[in-house]
Formats: structure tokens, sequence, C-alpha cells
């Protein structure tokens, strides 16, 4: 029997934002946990969550301050992981939500961390480069008291770099009083970065994309690929795809969709990205203006690399594809996984397909502690073995259950977490 608990008072039940889809996967997944179920509220409560207030001094001498978030979800299995995020639309539910997303991916890869996630309210293109290296320090000290190398480890996320975690980095070693490169990860390789870990996420991308591509009966050589966004997870992806004989057919990003049947030079819109800072004017193919024509391009494989909650029920009617690799966190709406799933669409979902990140930032943290670095052919070899490995348990499952691969990584990663939390106990 378990017990129904009200929701936090924090939360607004009639808009809990990105938490109520994590919150209803979590309801979708409690029938298949078994025993472990007693202990399913315990997903539905962030373990800890930090509010700041983070001033700076902007250049003009004016005083600015902006809200900022960490949120640690569930640490049963090992120290928080996940990203920090600069955007002018966080908000608590969404960093909650990619805290606890962080939880399921970690376990579903079956590397020993918690989830966690941080966020802070700005534009990130209103500040200067002084300007938000002073916002990166103030909030690296308001939350240091939660972080470290072995509580609960930062790495980039939207609108943040390596630039950006070396800073926090070395915010963190001046508050301690001694340099511990392990305190986040997807820094600089001059600081204790690790090879391969830049386009990790995008590489796993591709790996599992080309495990679901096997299932399917979709060849990858001549695959045509849609791709929104195309930044570091984006444009990743779609080089791999790319080199290995797919058709990149239609890229979205903020400002526009680029079209081309006969497929995109990628590394011309690489080049074309970095001198004009969007994808919007590119030479050879054909532009969209409206926005949402994009998701009725007819694909094998489709990735939404950009935002979260971008596929919906308004449009998964009109999405024409085999397969989706969910490539952003939280890009899919319950109910548009459900149409999805009826058209039978495979959805690889983001707690599993951009799991490549985390993992090779596990790489880079266990080279920090052992001062011993490896090269990019071994990281790359390593990430392809987990991911394959991940990819093929989640398939069993999901083959034995008869339950999409989303529920399927939810029930491995919740039956891994959960068990731990069993077989620790509380305290007191």
């Amino acid at each position: 029997m378990t017990t129904q608990h009200a929701l936090p008072s924090y939360l607004n039940p009639d808009d809990l934002g990105p938490w109520g889809v994590y919150l209803e996967q979590i309801e979708r997944v409690t029938p298949h946990l078994g025993s472990l179920s007693r202990w399913v509220e315990t997903l539905k409560r962030p373990k800890r969550i930090l509010t700041v207030d983070v001033p700076i001094e902007r250049d003009d001498g004016s005083i600015a301050h902006y809200e900022g978030y960490r949120v640690q979800h569930n640490m049963s299995r090992g120290p928080g992981k996940g990203g920090v995020r600069f955007h002018q639309d966080v908000t608590l539910s969404e960093v909650m939500a990619l805290s606890a997303w962080m939880t399921v991916k970690n376990a579903a890869v079956n590397v020993p961390y918690g989830g966690a996630k941080g966020g802070i309210r700005v534009d990130p293109k209103t500040l200067s480069r002084n300007e938000l290296q002073r916002l990166t320090r103030r909030y690296t000290s308001e939350i240091s008291l939660i972080i470290g190398p072995n509580k609960d480890i930062p790495a980039p996320d939207v609108n943040t770099n390596e630039q950006v975690m070396a800073w926090m980095m070395d915010s963190y070693a001046m508050i301690e009083g001694n340099l511990s490169t392990g305190v986040v990860t997807g820094k600089p390789i001059s600081l204790g970065g690790s090879l391969g870990r830049r386009e990790a996420t995008g590489r796993g991308v591709f790996v599992v994309g080309r495990e679901a591509a096997a299932k399917r009966g979709v060849s990858i050589p001549g695959a045509r690929v849609c791709i929104q966004g195309f930044g570091n997870v984006g444009g990743v992806a779609a080089t791999m795809f790319a080199e290995a004989g797919s058709k990149v057919i239609a890229v979205q990003d903020h400002t526009g969709t680029v079209v081309n049947q006969g497929g995109l030079d990628v590394a011309r819109l690489h080049q074309h990205v970095a001198e004009c800072g969007s994808v919007t004017g590119f030479p050879g193919a054909e532009a969209f203006l409206d926005r949402d024509a994009f998701w009725g391009i007819e694909s094998d494989i489709l990735i939404p690399a950009a935002l979260e909650q971008q596929i919906t029920a308004a449009n998964a009617n009109i999405i024409r594809t085999k397969i989706i690799l969910e490539g952003a966190n939280g890009p899919t709406t319950p109910e548009a996984d459900d149409i999805l799933t009826d058209k039978d669409v495979l959805i690889v979902p983001d707690v599993l397909a951009n799991a490549g990140g985390v993992t090779v930032s596990y790489f880079e943290w266990v080279q920090d502690f052992s001062s011993f670095f490896w090269s990019e052919d071994e990281i790359n070899a390593r990430l392809t073995r987990i991911m394959q490995e991940a990819f093929n348990a989640v398939w069993s499952v999901a083959q034995d259950k008869k339950v999409t691969l989303r529920t399927a990584t939810f029930i491995l990663a919740c039956t891994r977490v959960l068990q731990a939390r069993e077989v620790r106990g509380l305290y007191p």
C-alpha cells in the first residue's frame, strides 16, 4: 500500500510547468516498480532546493540582481551531477525537472551520480564578458556551500561553456583555499578538462540513433535527418550523421529553418553559423518562414536538440518520421508522447539519448581524481560501449514489459535509484 502525499507548498498545483511533466512520467512508471513503489514518493521531492540572489555591479556602475537556483534531486547513488544554464526564462519548476531527469539519466547509464541542476534567470546576451564573469563568480560563491567534487559537480548547459566552468572552478578554489579540478566538468583541457567532452552529447545521440535505426530497419547511409537546434548537441549530431552517409535535410535554430531535400552541406553550414550567428541565409537551402512547418517535414530521424516542450499535442500529429532522438531535455510532452506512440514513432528519450555528455563528464571527474588522462580514442570507445549497453538494456525492458523506451528507461533507472534508497534506509 502506497501513501499519496500532498504537493509541496512551494508548488502551484494549477501550473506545475516542466516538473508536472516529470511527475506524470513517474506516475507511469510506478506500476512497474513492484515492492519498490513504497519509496516512489522519494522521487517526487527534490532532496535540496537552494534559491539565491545574485547581485553584480554592471559596467555602468548600476547594481543588478538576478535569481539563481541549484537543485539536488536525489543523491542515493552518489554526488549530484548536472549542468548550469543561463536563460531569461529559467524557473524553479524547470530546474527541478532537469535535476530529476539527471537522476534518471545517470542511473540509466549506470554512472555513480545523483541528479542536480542549476540556473540563473538572465539573458547572457545582455551582459558584457566582464559582467558575465562577475555573475558566474557571485553565483558560484552563493552555491559553494552545497557543491564540491564529492557533493555536487556542475557542468555546462544552455548558454554556459568551458569558460564559465573555468570561472566556477577558480571561484570555488578561492573560497576553499585549494584547487579541486573535479568540482566542475566540461572545463578547458588546460584546467583538467577531458578530450571528447565537448562533442560527447552529440556523439551519444548518434550512437543510440544508430542502435535505434538498426532495430527499426532504417539504414543510416541515406537516412533523412531533421534537427532542431544547431548548437553543441545538434551541430555535433549533424556532423556525425552526415559523415556516416545520412542526409541532413532540415535544420532549425532560434532564427529560422533551412531545408535541402538533397542534403545540406553540414560543414559549410557550421562555417556559415560561425560567421553569421545563425542558420538563416545559408546559401543552397530553402528558407522556411513558418517555424511550425519544420515539424511536418518527412524524415527517417528527427532530433529535437533545443529546449524543452517543443513537441506537443498541437504539432505531434503533423510529425512524419520513424525515429525521434531527444537531444534536448524534456522536448516532448506526455500528450505528444502518446500521439506519436500511436503513430508507431520510436522515441529514444532524453534520459537515454543525451546521456553521452554526463558519461564523459564522469570520465573527466575520474581523470581529475587520478591526475591521469586518457586519449580521445579511448574516451570515445568507452562512451560508445556504455551508450550501446544502456540502449540494449532499455530495449530489453521495453520488449519484455511491452512499454515505450521512455517508460523502460524510467523502470530501469528508478529501480536502481530506489534499490539504493531502500538498502541505505532512512537516517535517523
